[in-house]
Parts: C-alpha cells; sequence; structure tokens
C-alpha cells in the first residue's frame, strides 16, 4: 500500500549567450543562442531535477552534480536526470507525475514540447501521461522577457512504501 506521497518544487535559471546549443527538455532547438552553464545548463531538466531531489529530501541538484566539480563540465542533463531517477529509487521512491513551465521569451518552444515529454518519459521510465510541460513568454520584463535569460520551475510528485 502506497502511504507516502511527496511531492517538491524545482527552480533553475540560466543566461542565453552565444556560442551554446539551445537544448531544453533534451531537445536541440534551433535559435542563434543558447543557454550559459557548467553542464548543457538545460533550464528544464535541472528544475526537474531539484524537484524530485526536494521531492525525497536528498538535497539538490549541486549537492549531488557539483558545478565544480571537472566530471560534470559540458554534461548532458538527460544523464543527470537518469542519476537522479536512480538515487531517488534507490531510496525506495517512484515518479508519480511531472509538471514544468518553462519561461523563455523566444524562440518558441510549442513544436518542441511533445518531444521534450518523451525525453523526459523515457528517461524517468514512465508513461508520457505522467510528464506536463508548458512555455510561457515573460511578456518582455526583466532578463527572460529580454531575451537574455531562460527560467524553469516544476513540481514533482513521487510515492513509495513508508519506511
Amino acid at each position: 500500500m502506497v502511504t507516502n506521497i511527496r511531492t517538491g518544487l524545482g527552480f533553475d535559471s540560466h543566461r542565453l549567450v552565444e556560442g551554446r546549443e539551445l537544448i531544453i527538455g533534451g531537445a536541440k532547438i534551433p535559435f542563434e543562442k543558447g543557454l550559459m552553464g557548467h553542464s548543457d545548463a538545460d533550464v528544464l531538466i535541472h528544475a526537474i531535477i531539484d524537484a524530485l531531489f526536494g521531492a525525497c529530501a536528498l538535497g539538490d541538484i549541486g549537492s549531488h552534480f557539483s558545478d565544480k566539480d571537472p566530471a560534470y563540465k559540458d554534461i548532458d542533463s538527460m544523464v543527470l536526470l537518469k542519476k537522479t531517477a536512480e538515487i531517488i529509487k534507490e531510496n525506495g521512491y517512484t515518479v508519480g507525475n511531472i509538471d514544468a513551465t518553462v519561461i523563455i521569451e523566444r524562440p518558441k518552444l510549442a513544436p518542441y514540447i511533445t518531444k521534450m515529454r518523451e525525453n523526459i518519459a523515457d528517461v524517468l521510465e514512465t508513461n508520457i501521461d505522467r510528464i506536463s510541460v508548458k512555455a510561457k513568454t515573460n511578456e518582455g520584463m526583466g532578463d527572460v522577457g529580454n531575451g537574455n535569460a531562460a527560467e524553469a520551475m516544476c513540481i514533482a510528485l513521487v510515492y513509495g512504501e513508508e519506511r
């Protein structure tokens, strides 16, 4: 009987810069800028990782995959999500669902949402109907609205047997 249901909240942001690929939700998106970071800077996946670790009270992305560790330099964030899934499973939890929002002024993400959902569902070994990804603009406000950054937020539900 499942009696241990938990939720976690994740947030991430990265600057948009020239000379980097734009990767969001594991999807390569044609654009003149990409997200700056130690890894591939996939803002959506980083928010999901933080939400999953938070739900399990296992710290955050930095405590597991430090940006000071050269092993994670330019790493594919989908690899980090896979490792996150393994860690939460080792701790007795299963992903219930993910609900995430990416905030970026441009490019428009609608053509890539299904691919992002498929990528995340595949790595988390769950059904795509448990993965929600939405995209919003920031209506021209702040660094995101000026096209200089992207943000993502996520809530995750996990469940497991009571210990």
